[in-house]
C-alpha cells in the first residue's frame, strides 16, 4: 500500500471511532456540541453548482444526476431552505450564450441567489459569502458539476472559511478526462465520495450523503 493509501486508511479508522463515539457528520452537529464555527448562522442553504448544458453535456450519468438535483431543489423549496445557484462564465462559457444557461430540466425560481463565477472556487471573487451570511447560513449542502473542478474547490473553500460542508454522492458528476491522464469518472467521483466522507477540521463538520438520505433540518 502507498503512503498515500495508508494514511486514507488511518484516517478512515479515526473516523469511524469518531462516529461511534457520538460524531453525526451528516446532520452537521458534533458530539461537543459544535455546528459551525461561524456565530449566528444556524440554517442550512442548497447549493448547486454549474449544472449549465455545455457544462454537464457530456458529463457521467447526466441526466440521473440532474434529476437528484432536481429532487433536491424541490425539497428544500418544500422545506423553506435556500436554493443558491452557481454559474460559471469563462473558458469557453460566455455569458448569455445556449451553453451558459442552466439545463432545461432545473428551472432556478427569481427569487433565489444566482451566483456568477469565473473561478473554480464559488466562493472566489464572487458575492456568495455576504449572500450566505444575509441568509444567516453556516451549513451547506453541495451538488452539481464538475467533480473534480468546482466541487472539489468549493468544498474546500467553504470549509476552509468555517462552513459545515455537506456532498451529495449521487448529485454530482463531471466529464471524461482519461486522455489527460485522469482516472475514469467513476473513480473520480468515487473517491471524492471517499475522502469528503471523513474530512475533518476543528469545529466543522463533513460528510457526503445520497439524495435519498439527506436531511435540511439539523438532528
Amino acid at each position: 500500500m502507498s503512503r498515500q493509501g495508508s494514511a486514507l486508511a488511518v484516517e478512515n479508522k479515526s473516523a469511524e471511532r469518531r462516529r461511534r463515539q457520538g460524531w453525526t457528520w451528516a446532520a452537521g452537529v458534533g458530539s461537543e456540541g459544535s455546528v459551525t464555527t461561524l456565530e449566528n448562522r444556524p440554517n442550512t442553504a442548497l447549493i448547486v453548482i454549474d449544472v449549465q448544458r455545455d457544462v454537464v453535456e457530456g458529463a457521467h450519468a447526466r441526466d440521473a444526476v440532474v434529476a437528484n438535483i432536481g429532487a433536491l431543489v424541490e425539497k428544500a423549496r418544500r422545506q423553506k431552505v435556500p436554493v443558491v445557484w452557481v454559474q460559471h462564465f469563462g473558458n469557453g462559457l460566455e455569458k448569455g450564450s445556449e451553453g451558459w444557461r442552466i439545463v432545461p430540466e432545473l428551472a432556478p425560481d427569481k427569487a433565489e441567489p444566482l451566483i456568477e463565477k469565473r473561478w473554480g472556487d464559488a466562493f472566489e471573487a464572487t458575492r456568495l459569502e455576504s449572500v450566505l451570511a444575509d441568509l444567516k447560513v453556516g451549513r451547506l449542502i453541495v451538488a452539481g458539476a464538475q467533480t473534480d473542478a468546482c466541487i472539489r474547490s468549493t468544498l474546500h473553500g467553504a470549509f476552509a472559511r468555517g462552513y459545515d460542508v455537506t456532498l451529495v454522492g449521487d448529485a454530482h458528476t463531471t466529464e471524461d478526462q482519461t486522455k489527460w491522464g485522469a482516472p475514469t469518472v467513476d473513480k473520480v467521483i468515487a473517491h471524492t465520495n471517499l475522502y469528503w466522507k471523513y474530512q475533518t477540521a476543528p469545529g466543522r463538520t463533513a460528510g457526503t450523503v445520497e439524495t435519498k438520505d439527506v436531511d435540511f433540518a439539523r438532528s
